[in-house]
């Protein structure tokens, strides 16, 4: 998992365009507490197998056959009480427990950064919505005020027309009594 989202931010697109990733880009400068180095990487793997059906299966048939081979005198490498099996047992249990807190540290990290940049990705859409908020109200403030000025020129259009309809008739009115005289 880890590495598919390593490999999602490095390989990104260029700086402005829209990924899926981006606001977890910022935070590819934190170290794992572990480090990302080989060692580092394979014991978490190993660490994420133990909880695995195929190694509960797997571990369960070992057991079930080296007690059953041991128990039946096919071999006497280990008889009971099978001091060997819980040597092995103690041995696992030695290893597995520390890496598999390594494993859960190193998730909690990630969980970690993904939560901060989910955070930031919210704070940035929250940001963004404000920004458009202040914009519609400003192209709503425009509007209105165009549409006052545009109620004030057609007023003044009435006027005009009126006037112009006033001075023909009186220009018509002139000329017809000149033509009359």
């Amino acid at each position: 998992m880890e590495n598919e989202s390593s490999a999602a931010i490095s390989t990104a697109p260029a700086v402005g365009k829209k990924h899926h990733f981006r606001f977890h880009a910022r935070h590819l400068h934190l170290a794992p507490t572990f480090g990302n180095d080989w060692f580092a990487l394979k014991a978490e793997a190993f660490a994420r197998f133990f909880g695995t059906p195929t190694f509960l299966v797997g571990q369960t048939v070992i057991v079930g056959a080296w007690i059953i081979l041991n128990t039946t005198g096919v071999v006497k490498f280990d008889i009971y009480p099978f001091i060997l099996l819980n040597l092995a047992f103690s041995l696992q249990a030695a290893y597995a427990a520390p890496l598999i807190l390594l494993a859960q540290t190193r998730q909690a990290d990630r969980d970690k950064a993904h939560a901060d940049a989910d955070a930031q990705h919210r704070e940035d859409l929250a940001a963004a919505s404000e920004q458009r908020e202040k914009l519609a109200s400003a192209q709503t403030a425009t509007l209105l005020e165009l549409v006052r000025q545009n109620t004030e020129l057609t007023a003044i259009t009435k006027t005009l027309s009126e006037r112009i309809e006033v001075l023909t008739a009186e220009v018509h009115q002139r000329i017809t009594e000149n033509s009359a005289n």
